[in-house]
C-alpha cells in the first residue's frame, strides 16, 4: 500500500544537473531570489541598503522584475497594493535598521486590510543577533521585535541552510487567511557568503483552507431560512475570497438587503434592487440593520467605521462569518462561523432551503437611500458630489483606484460606485497618509493593460512625491490626482468643530504641476467643471501622469454623534 505521506517527488534531469553543476558566483542573496521563483513570484519591490547588498547583486542573476521606490514605506504600499490586486504574496526586499523600521507603517495597514506581503530585510552579522551589542551600524537589540505585533509572524535565519524553508513558511502564513503581511530577516553575512548550495528549484505551498464547521453551517441556514426581514454586511473578506457571486446568490435567494463596509467596496453590485450600497455612517443605514431579525455579517469585524462608530446595536440575531478568529464576536454576541468568505457562502447555499422571502425588500431598500439621498441634499454639497461623480465618469470601470486619508475619499468610502469587485481600495484600515500614489504604482506593476486613479490631498501628496521619479522611471500607467485645499482639511474640519478653530492644519506646499514636470511626468491644473475630461484624458494616455484640483471640500454631517 502506498500513503501520501511515502510519495517523493523526484529531481527532473535538468534540475539533477543544475544541483550538481550550479552557476558560479553565486550567494545567500541567490538562495532568497531562486526561493521567491520557485514559490511562484514575478515581481519584487523594495530598496537597497548597505546590509542587503547581498540580495540586490543576486537581481542580476535573477529573472525577477525589480521594482525600487524611493522610500522604504512607500516600497511597502506599493507591495501592499500589488498583493490586493492578484491575491500573491509580494515580496518586499528592505535592508536593516533605519530601512526596516520605515516599513512599518505600511506594513500596518497591510495587516489591518489583509494584504499578503512578504518583507525579507537583512540584519546585522551573525554576531550582532541577540542583543550582542557589538555596534555594527543599523544595530537594534531585538530588530524582530518592532515587528511581532504588526505582522502575521517572523522569521529569522541564520545560516544559509534555513532560507530556502524559512521563506517558504513565510509565503505559506501570508496566502493563509486572513492574509497579511510576514516578515523574514537574514543576517548580512548570510547574504554575502558564496553558497555551496545547490540552486533552489522547487518551492510548491500550499495554504491549508479554511471550510466552516458544518454543525455551524446548518444552524445559520436554519436562521436564514426562518427569517423575515435578513439583512447581510459585506466584508473585505468577500472581496479577498472572490467571493462576490457567490454572495449575489446567496442574497437573491433570500431576498436580503446587503451594504458593503467601506473595505468590502465592489462586493455587491452597487445598483441591484438589493444594494444599500455602503452608506454606514448614516443613521438611516443603522436603523435598517439594527431592524433585521437575523444578520449576516460577512468577512467584517463590524469595526469602528463598519459600526457607525460603534453606535450600531443590532436587536436580531447577528450571524458572523470571519477568517480571522479573533475578530469573531469582538464586537457583538453572534454565531461566530471561523471560515474562509467564499467556503462558507457555498455551505449556505449549499444548506438553505425554501427560505422565507420579503417581497418589499427592494422597495424598503429604496426607501432607505431616498432618505439617504435626501439628508445629503439638504447640506448643500452639490461641489462634493458633483466632483465624485466626475471621478466616476473619468474612470473607467474595471480601472482600479486606489485612495488616501483625505475628504474625497471620505465620500467615497459611502458614495462611489467602485464599478466591480477589488478595483477601489484605500488606507482606512490603518488610516496613515501616504497611501494611494505609491499602492497605485505597485497596481500598475501588477496589471498593465489598465489605467490606475490615485487620489490625494496636498497634505498626503506631499508623503509620496518622491515617488513621481519610480513613476517615470518606470513608466507606470497611473494618474494621480492631487485635490489641493491648502492643507489637512478634514483635521481642519474636525478641529473647528471641535475647538472652534484649526491649528497646525495649514500647509505651504509646492506647486505641483510644476513640480510634477520637473520630473518628466505631464500635469495639468483643473477645476470642477473640466475634472471629468482632464481627468479622463489622462487616464487614457500612457504612461503617469499628474490632475491637480484646486478646491476646498466639506464633509456631509456625521450621524453617530448626534
Amino acid at each position: 500500500m502506498t500513503h501520501d505521506h511515502d510519495l517523493v517527488l523526484r529531481p527532473t534531469a535538468a534540475q539533477t544537473e543544475a544541483a550538481l553543476n550550479p552557476p558560479p558566483g553565486r550567494n545567500g542573496g541567490d538562495l532568497v531570489l531562486e526561493t521567491l521563483a520557485g514559490l511562484g513570484a514575478t515581481t519584487v519591490f523594495g530598496l537597497p541598503g548597505q546590509h542587503a547588498l547581498g540580495m540586490f547583486d543576486a537581481l542580476r542573476r535573477s529573472d525577477l522584475r525589480y521594482v525600487g521606490l524611493r522610500v522604504e514605506n512607500n516600497a511597502g504600499f506599493a507591495a501592499d497594493a500589488y498583493g490586493r490586486i492578484t491575491g500573491e504574496a509580494a515580496p518586499l526586499l528592505l535592508s536593516t535598521g533605519p530601512g526596516a523600521l520605515t516599513s512599518l507603517a505600511a506594513l500596518q495597514e497591510a495587516r489591518a486590510a489583509s494584504a499578503p506581503v512578504l518583507a525579507i530585510s537583512s540584519q546585522v552579522p551573525t554576531a550582532g543577533l541577540g542583543g550582542g551589542r557589538h555596534g555594527y551600524l543599523h544595530e537594534l537589540p531585538d530588530q524582530a521585535a518592532s515587528f511581532r505585533g504588526v505582522v502575521k509572524s517572523v522569521h529569522t535565519v541564520r545560516t544559509q541552510s534555513q532560507i530556502p524553508s524559512a521563506i517558504a513558511e513565510a509565503w505559506t502564513s501570508a496566502l493563509t487567511v486572513p492574509h497579511g503581511p510576514v516578515w523574514v530577516e537574514i543576517p548580512q553575512d548570510v547574504l554575502l557568503a558564496p553558497t555551496p548550495i545547490p540552486v533552489v528549484t522547487g518551492g510548491d505551498t500550499f495554504p491549508e483552507e479554511l471550510p466552516p464547521r458544518p454543525e455551524l453551517t446548518a444552524v445559520a441556514a436554519d436562521l436564514l431560512a426562518r427569517a423575515e426581514r435578513p439583512a447581510i454586511i459585506a466584508g473585505g473578506g468577500v472581496v479577498r475570497a472572490d467571493a462576490s457571486k457567490k454572495l449575489r446568490q446567496l442574497a437573491e435567494r433570500l431576498r436580503a438587503p446587503v451594504v458593503t463596509t467601506f473595505g468590502g467596496k465592489g462586493a455587491f453590485p452597487w445598483t441591484h434592487p438589493l444594494s444599500l450600497q455602503s452608506w454606514l455612517e448614516d443613521r438611516h443605514t443603522t436603523d435598517f440593520l439594527e431592524d433585521a431579525d437575523v444578520l449576516l455579517v460577512i468577512g467584517s469585524g463590524l469595526g469602528e467605521l463598519s459600526s457607525n462608530y460603534h453606535t450600531f446595536k443590532p436587536r436580531g440575531r447577528v450571524i458572523q462569518i470571519e477568517a480571522d478568529l479573533g475578530k469573531l464576536e469582538s464586537n457583538h454576541p453572534a454565531l461566530g462561523i471561523h471560515a474562509d468568505a467564499r467556503l462558507a457562502l457555498q455551505a449556505l447555499l449549499e444548506t438553505v432551503e425554501e427560505p422565507r422571502t420579503d417581497p418589499t425588500a427592494p422597495e424598503r431598500v429604496r426607501e432607505v437611500l431616498d432618505r439617504v439621498r435626501a439628508r445629503i441634499a439638504s447640506q448643500e454639497l452639490t461641489l462634493e458630489q458633483d466632483v465624485l461623480a466626475a471621478v466616476r465618469k473619468a474612470l473607467p470601470s474595471r480601472a482600479p483606484s486606489f485612495w488616501d486619508m483625505t475628504i474625497l475619499a471620505y465620500w467615497a468610502w459611502s458614495a462611489f460606485d467602485p464599478g466591480a469587485p477589488n478595483t477601489m481600495h484605500s488606507a482606512q484600515g490603518a488610516g496613515g497618509l501616504g497611501y494611494a500614489f505609491p499602492a497605485a504604482l505597485g497596481a500598475a506593476a501588477a496589471d498593465p493593460t489598465q489605467p490606475v486613479l490615485a487620489v490625494s490631498g496636498d497634505g498626503g501628496a506631499l508623503y509620496s512625491v518622491a515617488e513621481l521619479a519610480t513613476a517615470r522611471q518606470y513608466d507606470l500607467n497611473v494618474t494621480w490626482l492631487i485635490v489641493d485645499d491648502g492643507g489637512y482639511g478634514i483635521l481642519r474640519e474636525y478641529m473647528t468643530d471641535a475647538f472652534g478653530e484649526p491649528t497646525a492644519t495649514e500647509l505651504t506646499r509646492p506647486d505641483y504641476v510644476a513640480l510634477a514636470e520637473s520630473f518628466g511626468v505631464p500635469g495639468v491644473r483643473t477645476s470642477p467643471e473640466t475634472l471629468a475630461a482632464d481627468l479622463a484624458k489622462a487616464l487614457a494616455a500612457p504612461g503617469p501622469s499628474v490632475v491637480v484640483l484646486p478646491a476646498v471640500l466639506r464633509m456631509f454631517a456625521p450621524t453617530h454623534s448626534g
